[in-house]
């Protein structure tokens, strides 16, 4: 099960353990629990603080619990085999059961600490998921740092009945106290404020009571984030509000054009750009969510930003790198049958399909990436393109059209997404040379057809837009209102890419620092009147 690497990296972990903990297994006669039992055994022979036991009775087989030896209580239950992306998470559960200390905050566990209430998660992942590690990892944290939380985690492949029978068609899918609660990548952050009634209320109170920050950027992905480091390095009071930090990319998996790094992954990369971020003294706020600008014109001589929460904070120059999300096709159907056949995220939900027939919607690099991907695993990819013709590069279209389980459908507009009131069970296209309207019978939509800017909130403050929703900057990342620089997948600026935005957030940083040092702070203007 372990090969002689993984059983030398795991021995090495395992000797962080500061309290003994329990292996308990509940396993049937099929291959999965056999190979429950070999991973388990092989576990408990690595340390001495690990003892396995296989006379677990829950329903579910194979599962197992991991648990503190002197609080049993303390406990979290995997289902299924959790290796590939899981791995890690099997590891993290191992050591923070045996007492080595998680890294997060303090803030982070006293709040887990203070949650009151029971809580019964069950979570589904795929162990091909790069989103559901996070989930699953936060899961566990509940679990083992508050005894009130118990916390299921199920490999969806193991338990095939069980994820058809509850609809589960996007992972990671979790279930709180039987009923659905969150799908998606979800943070201990996001789960703390959905369960914590009051986190609202204290996150708004805290951005209340700071100073004008001298630099204030809006958005934490890769403009952000550099746009940050860079007015740090100036030596200038530098906040950083995101409503997610790590934007965008979090939901990117393999990322290969990355200048100097051959091969990476967006949570990856995502919790480097945060490390880095916290090297400096940056004000790093997550999970505030922008809803208004109001001019330094309009507010004292400072830009201010207001957040859902009601809060509001003030700086002399502000950057904006609110980035992009996903686009809709926003046909009837669409949000109907979200994650109960309509997904985003091939990667994540292309396993939920196996053997089955789906659509790709969009014949860009996105679009073609994913049908080819989706084609190793489902039983047959229809793609369909608007245009007349497909827009990916030309290498992915000969591997496209080289696979025998795919059709391609071009000059085809996507009218309707349709279902039996349960799930997707085909869409409605009008060929757009004939006029004729097409059916194709599947059971999952894959959409990818391109990017929204995170503007809405800016369309009342006077800052100037294309009719698209991005930000019109120039050459130094200015916009029209002075003081007010943007950068990244928000912007005009074209090509929307990692590296491009990561340098646009350096030239707006730049261009603040360049603003600030021409232009005196307001306490000095209002002492020289």
């Amino acid at each position: 099960m372990l090969d002689a690497n993984l059983k030398q990296q795991l021995t090495q972990y395992l000797g962080m353990l500061r309290e003994p903990i329990e292996l308990v297994a509940s396993l049937g006669d099929d291959a999965k629990s056999a190979e429950t039992r070999d991973l388990l055994t092989q576990i408990d022979a690595l340390s001495d603080k690990v003892s396995a036991r296989f006379d677990g009775d829950d329903a579910r087989r194979p599962s197992f619990l991991i648990r503190r030896a002197a609080e049993p209580d303390v406990q979290v239950r995997f289902a299924g085999v959790p290796m590939g992306h899981e791995f890690t998470s099997l590891v993290l559960a191992l050591l923070w059961a045996g007492g080595h200390p998680p890294k997060v905050s303090d803030e982070v566990l006293q709040q887990i600490r203070d949650l009151d209430g029971d809580f019964n998660f069950e979570m589904y992942f795929s162990l091909s998921c790069h989103n559901c590690p996070d989930v699953v990892q936060a899961l566990t944290l509940l679990a083992l740092f508050n005894p009130r939380v118990k916390a299921t985690l199920i490999e969806g492949g193991a338990f095939k009945d069980e994820v058809e029978s509850r609809n589960v068609l996007a992972v990671p899918a979790v279930f709180l106290n039987g009923e659905f609660f969150v799908s998606g990548k979800t943070s201990i952050e996001e789960l703390l404020a959905k369960l914590d009634t009051n986190a609202e209320t204290r996150a708004a109170e805290q951005i209340a009571g700071k100073e004008p920050f001298e630099v204030l950027v809006i958005g934490g992905g890769p403009a952000g984030a550099s746009a940050a480091i860079y007015t740090a390095r100036k030596g200038f009071r530098t906040g950083v509000a995101a409503e997610r930090f790590g934007g965008q990319v979090l939901d990117t998996m393999g990322i290969e054009n990355f200048i100097s790094v051959p091969y990476t992954e967006g949570p990856k990369l995502a919790a480097a750009l945060e490390a880095h971020v916290h090297e400096y003294a940056i004000d790093v706020m997550n999970l505030q969510k922008a809803e208004k600008l109001i001019p330094a014109r309009q507010a004292g001589g400072y830009h201010e930003v207001v957040f859902a929460n009601g809060a509001s904070l003030k700086t002399r120059a502000l950057i904006i790198s609110t980035g992009a999300r996903w686009r809709n096709l926003g046909v009837p159907g669409e949000f109907e049958y979200r994650n109960r056949g309509v997904a985003y995220c091939p990667h994540c939900d292309g396993p939920l399909f196996k053997g089955k027939r789906v659509a790709v919607i969009g014949g860009g690099n996105s679009g073609v990436e994913a049908a080819i991907d989706l084609a190793n695993i489902v039983g047959h990819v229809t793609l369909i393109e608007f245009d007349s013709k497909l827009r990916a590069d030309q290498v992915l279209q000969d591997k496209l059209r080289s696979m025998p389980n795919v059709d391609v459908i071009v000059s085809a507009q996507t009218t309707e997404v349709t279902g039996d009131g349960e799930r997707v069970n085909g869409l409605n296209y009008k060929d757009r040379e004939s006029g004729a309207e097409q059916r194709v019978e599947l059971e999952g939509v894959f959409v990818q057809i391109g990017l929204v800017p995170n503007t809405e909130w800016l369309k009342d403050s006077g800052l100037e837009l294309t009719r698209f929703g991005e930000i019109v900057i120039d050459t130094h990342a200015a916009t029209n209102l002075p003081g007010v620089f943007a950068a990244g997948d928000a912007t005009t600026v074209p090509f929307k890419q990692i590296i491009i935005a990561m340098g646009e957030g350096s030239k707006a940083a730049l261009s603040a620092f360049d603003y600030l040092i021409r232009n005196e702070a307001v306490e000095d203007i209002a002492q020289a009147a």
